[in-house]
């Protein structure tokens, strides 16, 4: 199909300093999980977005010496001649396909523990972070930097502009964002100097400045010098001589780098998840730094409309539209627009599932989108498909993630699928948590999914069909799938942090009653060991109903897994603003239909909530009796013609949805073809 005039637009060329964008697609630095102990894996992750059509591709943060040290969280370095040939492999993969590759060069400062160089931080004061979260918390505090170490600084930077130039970038960033070091010098909280690098705004601006111009002298005019900056503290501080502290810096520096790469300060606001925010939410803090510079502006806010992205350009908040999330779920979001094919885009659903990785220490993983970081070492590309071997009828049952995303691309390598549903329309556990608070955007796994198996002639859908072993035996097709998920149970928690016996007692409650239609008798309360969102979100449902709730959990905050996914302090949050009481470390020690009683998780110290109705989010247990009554009848199974009988997804082993899609992908992937025998491809550092 022939592309929409109205978005022309965002497939202008756009001149970054000595360097032409060929579009204004451009992927923004993201961390990737990937460091340079998988410079393959890496290179092909990015490659993929170049093919898709973002016309900038960039890695994630890679320091420029070892006192920017960031482990155990996966960080890549450019500090030698080995790390610039593994990172020429990913600036030759983006190249292939006509894109420019950007690198942001970073050190961390105080942030950085420097648990492997142990080499004290580096702070403009002394000043260190106190972070409030185990993994980011460490015992040795930050040094204030002298003169020599600034002039050191100055010099990694060039040092790093030099080889990132060699291994073949095209755009070389100074990083002053997210509470790393040049943006220290940036606030007068960790910014005490007294000297020409302290006070005034012009003097904190300074050593931003001088990064900029070793940079540019480093690069010889063969690269373009971009600033990658946070906004949002700056701008909340009112400014001497304009309207904040941002509108200050951005003119003192008006047209000292080719680019502006504007955000947010924290990981929260500036990666927001779809729960809390809503797609372009970058705007009310960023739309006044073109008004102030000549140079590109570029920016995010998980910007998955193509009418969107035009909106910002014609309004002149943005000249090139910043993804990173979006370009996770869908590499090719640039050539579906190019190509007038913009409802294929697989768009982002917010969950920041790929933000965990992060945090997590492991390569990039997507709800949307169970191929990112599997293009190398399982070779998946998000939009090729291999042809299954022979002629293949695959019955699925059962039509949540896992199910939905085997059936497409079990259609896609040319199977005969049909998909069938007990419940009379399509999700599986999505039918309800959609309906929660702020997670309507999740639904974007199951629509998208739902819209490329309508739109096939080998794919028949049969929701409101609810199989038994008998009927699967009739069907005549040649491979089952069971996909039927799994059930919440009422088991309760022990003193060695293990499931316990269920509890048996009417006003107990599950996830699953309340989505079959159960409405809870207040007070209630809330039992969380699950630790994700959908206790938390619970909670605030019924607290906006205006029960009377309490959060109880085991854990040291609400929701506590969500910190890996940035939605944390947001959780805490609107629970409060729910009106709903937060109890922590604490596990349901018993229930009499009037009363909770609460023991503590260390001491054993009891409290009582009134209370008329427990739900408990805590275990769940595949929904598997399909399975087994199938497989129970082997000799039937085979005169029925019926090859395989395979669990996915929860149905067998529960996880989060994206597991769930990954485990329905994997499986669609590998039919009918001999498995790897470790599961994927290796790769070591250059």
């Amino acid at each position: 199909m022939p592309r929409d005039p109205r978005y022309d637009v965002l497939f202008d060329a756009v001149q970054i300093g000595p360097v032409t964008a060929p579009n204004r697609f451009y992927q923004v630095p993201h961390a990737s999980g990937m460091t340079n102990a998988l410079p393959h894996v890496r290179a092909a992750f990015r490659e993929t977005k170049a093919e898709g059509g973002w016309g900038v591709v960039c890695t994630g943060a890679v320091s420029i010496h070892p006192s920017s040290d960031d482990s155990p969280l996966p960080f890549a370095t450019l500090w030698d001649a080995k790390d610039v040939r593994a990172h020429a492999l990913m600036t030759e993969a983006v190249h292939r396909h006509g894109s420019l590759a950007g690198i942001e060069l970073w050190h961390g400062g105080a942030i950085t523990m420097n648990r492997t160089s142990r080499i004290a931080p580096l702070s403009p004061s002394g000043m260190p972070w106190c972070s409030t979260h185990l993994g980011f918390m460490g015992n040795l505090r930050p040094r204030a930097m002298e003169r020599e170490d600034i002039r050191d600084l100055l010099r990694w930077q060039a040092d790093g502009a030099r080889r990132a130039r060699d291994a073949g970038f095209d755009i070389v960033y100074v990083y002053a964002g997210m509470g790393y070091l040049p943006y220290e010098f940036l606030l007068p909280e960790y910014n005490r100097r007294t000297d020409e690098y302290g006070g005034s705004i012009a003097n904190r601006v300074r050593l931003v400045r001088e990064l900029l111009e070793v940079t540019r002298d480093a690069v010889g005019g063969r690269c373009a010098v971009a600033l990658r900056i946070s906004l949002e503290e700056l701008r909340a501080k009112p400014g001497t001589h304009a309207a904040t502290e941002a509108h200050e810096v951005v003119a003192l520096l008006a047209d000292v780098p080719d680019l502006w790469d504007v955000k947010m300060d924290s990981s929260p606001t500036d990666c927001a998840p779809s729960r809390f925010s809503a797609e372009g939410s970058h705007e009310p803090v960023i739309d006044f730094v073109k008004k102030l510079t000549r140079k590109p502006v570029v920016g995010v806010g998980r910007f998955t409309s193509p009418d969107l992205m035009v909106s910002q350009i014609r309004r002149g908040v943005l000249d090139l539209i910043g993804g990173a999330r979006p370009s996770i779920a869908d590499p090719f979001l640039p050539k579906k627009i190019d190509e007038g094919r913009e409802h294929e885009i697989r768009e982002c659903i917010g969950c920041n599932i790929c933000i965990s990785s992060w945090h997590d220490g492991v390569p990039v993983r997507c709800t949307q989108n169970p191929t990112a970081g599997e293009e190398w070492r399982r070779g998946w590309h998000p939009e090729r498909f291999t042809p299954a071997a022979g002629e293949a009828s695959v019955l699925v049952v059962g039509g949540g993630p896992a199910g939905l995303e085997c059936a497409l691309t079990l259609a896609r390598r040319g199977c005969r699928v049909t998909i069938a549903d007990a419940a009379n329309e399509f999700g599986g556990r999505l039918r309800f948590e959609t309906r929660l608070p702020g997670l309507s955007t999740w639904g974007r796994v199951r629509d998208w999914r739902l819209g490329q198996l309508r739109d096939r002639a080998n794919v028949s859908l049969y929701p409101g069909s609810e199989l038994t072993e008998t009927d699967v035996l009739g069907l005549e097709h040649s491979h089952v799938v069971i996909a039927t998920g799994a059930r919440w149970t009422r088991m309760l928690y022990s003193t060695i942090e293990f499931p316990t016996e269920e509890i048996a007692a009417a006003g107990v409650y599950t996830p699953d009653d309340l989505a079959a239609g159960t409405v809870p008798e207040g007070p209630v309360v809330v039992f969380d060991f699950d630790n994700y969102y959908l206790g938390g979100a619970i909670a605030e449902h019924l607290g906006r109903q205006g029960r009377k709730v309490d959060y109880v959990t085991t854990a040291g905050s609400a929701s506590a897994w969500t910190f890996m996914t940035n939605e944390l302090p947001l959780v805490h949050r609107a629970l409060g603003k729910a009106g709903v009481g937060i109890h922590l470390l604490r596990r349901v020690a018993g229930f009499d239909g009037e009363e909770v009683t609460l023991a503590d998780v260390f001491t054993g110290d009891e409290m009582r909530l009134p209370c008329r109705s427990l739900i408990v989010v805590g275990v769940r247990v595949p929904r598997d009796e399909l399975y087994r009554a199938l497989v129970a009848r082997g000799t039937e199974l085979a005169r029925a013609g019926i090859r395989s009988v395979t669990r996915i997804g929860d149905a067998s082993a529960p996880g989060a949805i994206v597991h769930a899609v990954h485990s329905g992908h994997l499986f669609a992937r590998e039919f009918g073809d001999t498995p790897q025998a470790a599961g994927y491809t290796r790769d070591f550092p250059v």
